[in-house]
């Protein structure tokens, strides 16, 4: 099997000081290319890419406790799937935990079983915990790592999504496999709590060591988003292209970023274009959950600007429909309601808001479900009200938990969506209160962004209707 490096076999994993219980080299290999191309956002045809590997890695060690743990890690990861309504990968997760039970793993192999287990069952921060009791140990295991740096991502625990690379960068000299890409992860977290400069630094230096490093250019794109450099942005985005369009997991997501800097400046037309060149094929080829995010995100985006999508929500909706139970991720909960909203369909409207409250009133231990009453719940129903043109309900839901979506997760940039759709019903409402709240709204988003096109619109906005002076 071909790969820019050496996969390694199972001395080369021992003397990492991460033995693999299994007796197979190949499985050891097939393990390895598969986080590759994990950590790489990539399916890597050369190696098969990752289904490929991880039906061979079956294939070579039926039993391989950590084979079974990374192939459902990564499905789980994805949160396209639960154990709840997916029956086969309950049954997998069942599997795997059976046969770590009947070999002598190691204690690290143990807690990674343990920590998808967890994860499957919702309770993410246990999950973390459980990867963060083999980091300590383990600085190197990427796996860990990775799966937590997500998992985190998830829970919008940014400073611990920062602080957990943090702990262990020392660690990663540049002999190690994929040791560039820490610097990448690493970049993302000081990005999110606002160390734009060292992040910045971290991702050049990623980029200098690999520039196909799709997840550091996309640090990048956040940092100019972030400051509202629109320009520098659309140039390094156009100037990075060729090097992170070949990530197939990650190049949508790029591909958004670089329509958001669009919306900025207005140029409606030109995001649209990205929007059917890349973004919705991307999502009709692969289904995946950040590709439907996207996808509602940007339309969303657009209609709140005024722009006509067309019949765009019913291709999203063709694709996002079967997804109205999952309730897996809030954050993806949010975004399959603006689909079905934006196409018309009240019955997945329905579906999804009723099974969401039955959720939220028989949790267990999953922190999506526990976090649906006070944050879920609320924010769907100002997409609800938003949708029924009753502004003044939008700002009654979303301005008390303003500071709270950060618990369903995404990227500070993501979650942006739900700060302009409260400025917008702000600007909008009938209530003088509630226009006074746009008003202290648009001067806090300019103290952030001074820079910004698109605040410059709503301020002017704002001024036309006396709200500014």
């Amino acid at each position: 099997m071909a790969a820019t490096a050496p996969l390694r076999d199972c001395q080369a994993w021992k003397d990492a000081g991460l033995p693999l219980s299994t007796p197979s080299n190949e499985a050891c290999r097939l393990f390895d290319a598969t986080l590759t191309q994990y950590v790489k956002w990539t399916n890597d045809q050369s190696l098969g890419g990752i289904e490929g590997c991880l039906s061979k890695l079956k294939a070579a060690d039926p039993t391989f406790a950590l084979g079974h743990a990374i192939a459902n890690g990564l499905i789980l990861i994805g949160t396209g799937r639960s154990v709840r309504l997916d029956k086969e990968l309950d049954l997998a997760v069942k599997t795997m935990v059976e046969i770590s039970k009947a070999q002598p793993l190691t204690q690290r192999e143990r807690l990674h079983v343990s920590a998808v287990e967890t994860f499957a069952k919702g309770n993410l921060p246990k999950a973390c915990e459980l990867w963060e009791q083999i980091l300590q140990d383990y600085p190197t295991d990427m796996l860990a790592l990775k799966f937590s740096h997500d998992a985190y991502f998830y829970l919008g625990y940014q400073e611990q999504m920062r602080d957990s690379v943090a702990r262990i960068y020392p660690f990663w000299t540049p002999d190690i496999p994929l040791s560039s890409y820490v610097k990448g992860m690493y970049s993302f977290g000081l990005m999110e709590t606002n160390f734009y400069d060292r992040a910045e630094k971290l991702a050049k230096e990623a980029l200098s060591v690999n520039p196909t490093d799709a997840w550091s250019a996309h640090t990048i794109a956040h940092i100019h988003e972030m400051k509202a450099e629109v320009r520098d942005g659309l140039e390094f985005m156009q100037r990075s292209e060729t090097h992170w369009k070949g990530s197939d997991m990650l190049a949508c997501h790029n591909y958004w970023h670089w329509a958001l800097y669009l919306i900025e400046e207005g140029e409606y037309e030109a995001a649209l274009t990205i929007y059917d060149d890349h973004i919705l094929p991307s999502l009709q080829l692969s289904g995946a959950m950040l590709d439907v995010v996207d996808s509602c995100s940007m339309l969303y985006r657009l209609q709140m600007e005024g722009v006509s999508v067309g019949e765009r929500w019913q291709d999203v909706l063709s694709v996002t429909r079967k997804h109205s139970r999952d309730h897996v991720l809030l954050f993806n909960d949010v975004h399959v309601l603006m689909a079905s909203l934006g196409a018309g369909d009240s019955q997945t409207t329905q579906e999804l808001l009723s099974t969401l409250r039955d959720a939220s009133e028989s949790p267990g231990e999953n922190c999506q479900h526990l976090l649906a009453r006070d944050v879920g719940l609320p924010l769907c129903q100002a997409l609800v009200e938003a949708h029924s043109g009753n502004p003044d309900g939008v700002v009654e839901l979303l301005l008390p938990i303003r500071y709270r979506t950060v618990q369903i997760g995404g990227s500070n940039a993501q979650r942006d969506v739900f700060n302009q759709l409260l400025i917008h019903a702000a600007l909008t409402s009938s209530s003088s209160t509630h226009r006074n709240v746009a008003r202290s709204l648009l001067m806090e988003r300019d103290a952030s962004k001074p820079n910004s096109p698109l605040t410059a619109r709503l301020i002017r906005r704002a001024a036309a209707v006396h709200l500014l002076q």
